[in-house]
C-alpha cells in the first residue's frame, strides 16, 4: 500500500496532475526529411516507413476505416495533406478505389485538417482511371470540391483536373473548371482544350467539342493555341460515337489542310469504326495508306485487317497481310492464326489450311478446339470425312474440348455424302455426352434425311426440334419443303408454308424459288403468283421470280407449261413483254432446244400482234407449240 502511494505521488509531481495526459498527434509527412544531413542522394526523395506501412494497410484491409482509426490511435500519428495527396497517387491503389475513398473522408475527419488541390485530383485521376470505381462517389467529391472558393487553380492542376473531369464525362463540372481558370488568371493551353473536347466527346456533346475544334482552326483560341492530332483524334472517335461515320472521314481528310497528319492512332481509331460497319474494303485501304506513309501498324489493326478481309471471303489477301505483319516483326496469335485456317476452310481449300496449322505450330502457339473446329469443317465440306473423323479422334483422346460445332461439321459433311446412318449415329452420339444440338446440328441432319428421300424421318426430326425449343429458322423450313415436293407430297409442304407465315418467320427469295418450283412442276401456276404477291407487303421481292419458274420448267420439259406461264405474266402486266421473251428465250436455250429457241427469236410471239378485224391481240406464247 505504501508503494502505491508513493508511486501515485511520484507520477503526480511529474504529471503536474492526477490523470495522465495523451500525448498530441503528431502530423507525418509522405518523405524522409534529410535536410540536416551534410551527404545525401540528389535523386528522388526517400518515401518516408508511414506512406508504405498505410498503402500495405489499405490494400490489404477489408475495412479500411476503422482499420486507419486503429492505426492512428495506436501510433499517435495524424495524415498531412500532402501524405494523403501522396498516398493517392501511388500506383499501388490504384485497383483499390474504395481504399483511397476512405483514406480520404478519414483524413477529411482529422482535427485542424484542409484537403489541398493535389488530393482532390489525386483522387479524381485515381476514381476517373479505375474500372472498379463507383461515378456517384466522384461526383460527391467533384461537389465537394466546387464548394473550395479558397482553391486556387495552377496551369497544371487545371490541366489534370479537366483531364479528370473529361474522363469521368461531367461536363457541367468541367465547364465550370473552364471558367474557375479564367477567373484564376490560368490561360487555356493546348492539353486544355484537348482535355475540354475529350470531355465534351464522352458525355455526348459532339456538336459542342465540334464548336471548341473550329475556334482552335480559326487561331481564336489564343495563345497561338492549333489543334494537334489528338484533337482530331478526340473529334473523329466522337463523331464515330455517334454514328456519323461521314463526318469522322470528312474531317480525318480535312487534317492534311490544316497541316495535322494522322498518326498511328486516327487510323486505328478509323479502321475499327469500318470493320464494325462492315466496310472491310476501307479497312485495307487505311492499312494500305498507314504502310505508304510508313507509320507503324498495330497488331489490333492488322487483326481487325485481316479478319474483315476472311469475312469478305478474301483468305488469300488476307494470307498477304498476314505475311507483311509477319516481317514486319508483328507476332502474330493463336486468334489470327485460327481465322484465317477457318476462311481457307470456308473455301474448301484444304491444303492452304493445314499449312497454316503447321506455321502454327512451328511459331509456337498451341491450336485451342477453335482451331480444330475450323480444321475439321474445312475437311468435313470437301467431303474428306477419314481425315475429318482423325482429328475428331485426336481431339478426344489429347483433352482438347470437342464442342456441338463439331459434330455438326460431321453430321453436315456425312449427311451431303449420303452416309445417313453415320450422320445420325453422331447425333445420337452427341445426345449421349451431354450436348444440346443447336438450329445448324438439326438443320445438317434433316437435310441428310431430306436429300436421301427419307422425309418421315425429316419431319420427325423437324418436330422434336420444336418440342426442345431449338429454332426452326427460315433454313430449316425451307429443306422441308424442298424435301416433300421433291417426294410429291405437295399439300404437306403447302401446309408447312403457311404454318412458318404464321410462326412469324420472314420468308426469302430463296425459300419462294424452292416453293415456287414445286408448285410450278405440280401445275400450280396461279397459287405461285397469289404467293409471290403476298411477299410483296412482307418486303420480300424475288427479282427473278418468274425467271426461275419459267427456267425450271423449261429444264423439266414442260413447254406448254412454260409457254402458259409466260403468257400469265404478261397478260397480268407482271412484266414488260420484251423480258419474258428474253427470258423464254434464254430457258429454252440452256434446256438444250436450240431449234425451239430460234423459233421464238425470229417469230412475233409476245411483242408481235395479229388483228382479227378490228380487234388487236398479242401474239400468245402457246403459239410457240404450233410453229
Amino acid at each position: 500500500m505504501l508503494s502505491n502511494r508513493i508511486h501515485r505521488s511520484l507520477l503526480h509531481s511529474i504529471t503536474g496532475s492526477r490523470h495522465l495526459r495523451r500525448p498530441a498527434l503528431e502530423w507525418i509527412e509522405p518523405y524522409m526529411d534529410i535536410s540536416d544531413l551534410a551527404h545525401h542522394s540528389h535523386g528522388d526523395p526517400q518515401p518516408s516507413p508511414w506512406l508504405l506501412r498505410i498503402l500495405s494497410l489499405l490494400v490489404s484491409s477489408p475495412t479500411p476505416d476503422s482499420d486507419l482509426r486503429s492505426f492512428s490511435r495506436s501510433f499517435l500519428i495524424r495524415f498531412s495533406p500532402r501524405f494523403v495527396a501522396a498516398v493517392l497517387r501511388h500506383p499501388s491503389l490504384h485497383s483499390h478505389p474504395a481504399a483511397a475513398v476512405a483514406l480520404f473522408h478519414f483524413a477529411t475527419a482529422q482535427p485542424s485538417f484542409v484537403h489541398s488541390l493535389d488530393s482532390y485530383i489525386s483522387l479524381l485521376h485515381l476514381l476517373s482511371s479505375s474500372p472498379s470505381s463507383s461515378s456517384a462517389e466522384a461526383r460527391i467529391i467533384v461537389a465537394e470540391l466546387l464548394e473550395r472558393d479558397d482553391l486556387i487553380l495552377t496551369p497544371t492542376a487545371a490541366g489534370s483536373l479537366l483531364r479528370c473531369l473529361g474522363s469521368l464525362g461531367l461536363v457541367e463540372e468541367l465547364l465550370w473548371t473552364w471558367r474557375r481558370m479564367k477567373e484564376c488568371g490560368v490561360e487555356p493551353s493546348l492539353t486544355s482544350y484537348n482535355c475540354l473536347m475529350d470531355g465534351l466527346v464522352n458525355s455526348g456533346f459532339v456538336d459542342s467539342a465540334e464548336k471548341v475544334l473550329e475556334v482552335m482552326e480559326s487561331g481564336n483560341a489564343g495563345n497561338g493555341v492549333r489543334p494537334d492530332v489528338v484533337s482530331y483524334n478526340t473529334m473523329i472517335k466522337g463523331y464515330l460515337k455517334i454514328g456519323t461515320n461521314d463526318r469522322a472521314v470528312a474531317r480525318f481528310r480535312a487534317m492534311a489542310a490544316n497541316g495535322v497528319d494522322p498518326d498511328k492512332v486516327t487510323y486505328m481509331i478509323l479502321i475499327q469504326c469500318h470493320y464494325a460497319g462492315g466496310e472491310y474494303y476501307d479497312c485495307l485501304a487505311l492499312y494500305h495508306e498507314m504502310e505508304e506513309k510508313g507509320l507503324e501498324v498495330p497488331p489490333h489493326a492488322y487483326s481487325l485487317v485481316i479478319s474483315g478481309l476472311c469475312k469478305d471471303r478474301r483468305p488469300f489477301d488476307a494470307r498477304m497481310v498476314f505475311d507483311k505483319m509477319s516481317e514486319n516483326g508483328c507476332r502474330a496469335n493463336v486468334a489470327i492464326y485460327t481465322t484465317l485456317i477457318d476462311s481457307f476452310a470456308k473455301i474448301g481449300d484444304e491444303e492452304q489450311a493445314m499449312r497454316l496449322l503447321q506455321k502454327m505450330k512451328d511459331d509456337g502457339f498451341k491450336p485451342d478446339e477453335i482451331t480444330y473446329g475450323a480444321l475439321i469443317n474445312c475437311l468435313s465440306k470437301t467431303g474428306k470425312m477419314d481425315k475429318a473423323m482423325e482429328w475428331f479422334e485426336f481431339c478426344n483422346t489429347n483433352g482438347i474440348m470437342v464442342n456441338a460445332m463439331f459434330y455438326s461439321c460431321l453430321i453436315d459433311g456425312f449427311g451431303k455424302l449420303g452416309m445417313v446412318d453415320k450422320a445420325e449415329s453422331l447425333f445420337i452420339e452427341m445426345g449421349t455426352k451431354g450436348f444440346v444440338p443447336d438450329s445448324y446440328c438439326y438443320n445438317a441432319l434433316i437435310d441428310s434425311f431430306a436429300k436421301a428421300g427419307r422425309m418421315d424421318d425429316a419431319r420427325s426430326m423437324f418436330e422434336r426440334m420444336e418440342r426442345e425449343g431449338c429454332d426452326q429458322t427460315i433454313y430449316t423450313y425451307t429443306i422441308m419443303i424442298d424435301g416433300l415436293f421433291k417426294k410429291h407430297r405437295n399439300e404437306e409442304a403447302l401446309k408447312l408454308w403457311c404454318r412458318m407465315i404464321d410462326k412469324g418467320v420472314t420468308p426469302t427469295p430463296a425459300s419462294f424459288r424452292v416453293l415456287s418450283t414445286g408448285l410450278c412442276l405440280s401445275g400450280k401456276f396461279d397459287r405461285a403468283m397469289k404467293i409471290l404477291d403476298e411477299l410483296a407487303p412482307m418486303g420480300v421481292v424475288p427479282e427473278t421470280a418468274h425467271e426461275d419458274m419459267i427456267k425450271v420448267l423449261c429444264k423439266a420439259g414442260r413447254m406448254e407449261h412454260a409457254c402458259k406461264l409466260a403468257d400469265e405474266i404478261v397478260d397480268k402486266g407482271r412484266e414488260v413483254p420484251a423480258k419474258v421473251r428474253t427470258i423464254m428465250i434464254n430457258a429454252i436455250r440452256k434446256a438444250g432446244d436450240a431449234e425451239l429457241a430460234i423459233k421464238l427469236v425470229h417469230s412475233k410471239i409476245g411483242i408481235g400482234y395479229d388483228r382479227v378485224g378490228s380487234i388487236k391481240r398479242r401474239v400468245k406464247f402457246v403459239t410457240l407449240l404450233n410453229l
